[in-house]
């Protein structure tokens, strides 16, 4: 899970597994494969580099099976 940040401040926790686009307009909304949509804080390239250190950590990397 990475941790994002609400327009209301609260943390939300969110699985990047499950993301499926990101639109930025100007607030950045996350598109869910679900269909929800979350409008966050955050940036985008912070959500990217949060995603890209959670998948280090889990152990995914650029030798994934695609």
């Amino acid at each position: 899970m990475i941790e994002v940040n609400r327009l209301d401040g609260k943390v939300y926790w969110v699985n990047p597994h499950m993301i499926e686009s990101m639109e930025s307009n100007p607030d950045l909304t996350l598109t869910m494969l679900s269909g929800k949509k979350i409008v966050i804080k955050n940036s985008p390239e912070d959500v990217i580099e949060k995603i890209i250190s959670y998948r280090k950590k889990i152990g995914i990397n650029s030798e994934e099976v695609l």
